[in-house]
């Protein structure tokens, strides 16, 4: 008896050290998402580079986050104060709808204002033959903005996402990359973050009253900032959401996704909790030149930030090469402009690289990058090393 009470008790032991190190490991080190979405990507809207993606390179239907696209071009088409007059072929498009008559007016803003916020396929084609001057004409200005940004798996055959042609088609990493662009642009930033609009109508004594489907935005995460929501028979259901907290700023795609919204909630709190910014370079001058010809006057525009977990802090690295120096650059003569490039590693994996500049003159600027205000330096430990 005696022997089987000190076993039990072993047992005990075991398994209660066991558990209080499986905790303070969970506690510590969250793992990637459960995402129930067929495909998937989480991308840093500073950076752009990736926290988590699950078959984010594949081509797929894509629903009404096309309308994401629709936006960013009319927007940037300057023409958002001017009417629209809605042609019978607006009108009559099928699916969700603002229910816009055929010959009414109504401005280019508030269509984009239900493209995003209601999802208005009619409000897409009314966009579509207005901005593009008919809607071909609009699909290839899609297409070729595609093109521009880097959405290299990507072809637009409609302004909304409907299931009508067979060659409509993104990834979850492009519409990232088309999320991560639109955003730069305040008007865009605004829209899609807006949870109700109003606009005249001309039908009836009262405003029309949109309200974003967006149930990320309006009622379930804080930190969401805007994105688009979609749905077809054949791409199923589709989101694009943007996050921010504490600074941070995330994207979020989903294709076929059952459970999107905690998708996107759990993709989020995934990447608020193990990833920040870090600057890996600041931008002046470069302080470690040996160099007599350099030191001094090579300087960085620019900093460099990265988005990383605390445990890849040790894994960057920073290497400058440098022109080799002339002797007549000893007396501020011919230098060129760019007289190197400093390019950041993080391990054997190249993730920035930024020119070097010559200043003549030996004053040091003393402007200071907002970054430093919440963002962690950490150029200390950064191996440094010059190469000719």
């Amino acid at each position: 008896m005696g022997v089987n009470r000190k076993r039990a008790k072993f047992y005990i032991y075991f398994f209660l050290i066991f558990t209080l190190l499986f905790v303070t490991v969970s506690n510590d080190v969250q793992a990637a998402p459960s995402v129930s979405s067929q495909r998937a990507i989480l991308m840093d809207q500073e950076t752009g580079r990736i926290l988590y993606e699950k078959d984010a390179h594949t081509q797929s239907r894509i629903a009404s986050i096309t309308k994401i696209m629709t936006a960013i071009l009319a927007v940037e088409s300057g023409k958002m104060d001017q009417e629209v007059t809605v042609s019978s072929n607006a009108a009559g498009t099928e699916g969700s709808s603002l229910y816009l008559k055929a010959g009414e007016k109504i401005k280019l803003e508030d269509l984009v204002y239900g493209l995003m916020l209601r999802s208005g396929n009619d409000a897409a084609v009314a966009i579509a033959e207005f901005v593009g001057g008919s809607l071909d004409g609009f699909v290839y200005m899609m297409n070729e903005k595609a093109n521009e940004i880097g959405m290299e798996n990507t072809h637009f055959s409609n302004p909304h996402g409907l299931d009508d042609h067979k060659d409509h088609y993104s990834t979850a990493y492009d519409m990232a990359i088309l999320t991560r662009y639109s955003m730069e642009n305040g008007e865009y930033k605004e829209i899609a973050g807006t949870k109700v609009h109003t606009a005249p109508n001309p039908e009836e004594k009262w405003d029309r009253k949109w309200k974003n489907k967006n149930r990320l935005l309006t009622e379930l995460y804080k930190h969401s900032t805007g994105g688009k929501t979609g749905y077809t028979k054949l791409a199923k259901r589709t989101l694009v959401s943007t996050a921010s907290k504490d600074g941070e700023n995330l994207i979020a795609v989903t294709l076929n996704g059952p459970d999107d919204w905690n998708d996107h909630i759990g993709m989020f709190e995934y990447g608020f909790k193990n990833y920040d910014y870090k600057i890996a370079l600041e931008k002046g001058k470069i302080e470690k030149m040996d160099d007599k010809v350099y030191k001094g006057h090579a300087y960085l525009k620019r900093e460099s930030i990265l988005t990383l977990t605390d445990e890849e802090v040790k894994e960057v690295k920073v290497e400058y090469k440098m022109l080799k120096p002339k002797k007549e650059w000893l007396k501020n003569q011919d230098v060129p402009e760019v007289v190197g490039k400093a390019i950041v590693y993080l391990g054997n994996e190249k993730v920035d690289t930024l020119p070097i500049y010559y200043e003549a003159s030996s004053e040091e600027k003393k402007e200071k990058s907002w970054w430093k205000f919440w963002a962690y330096s950490f150029e200390s430990i950064i191996g440094v090393k010059d190469n000719g």
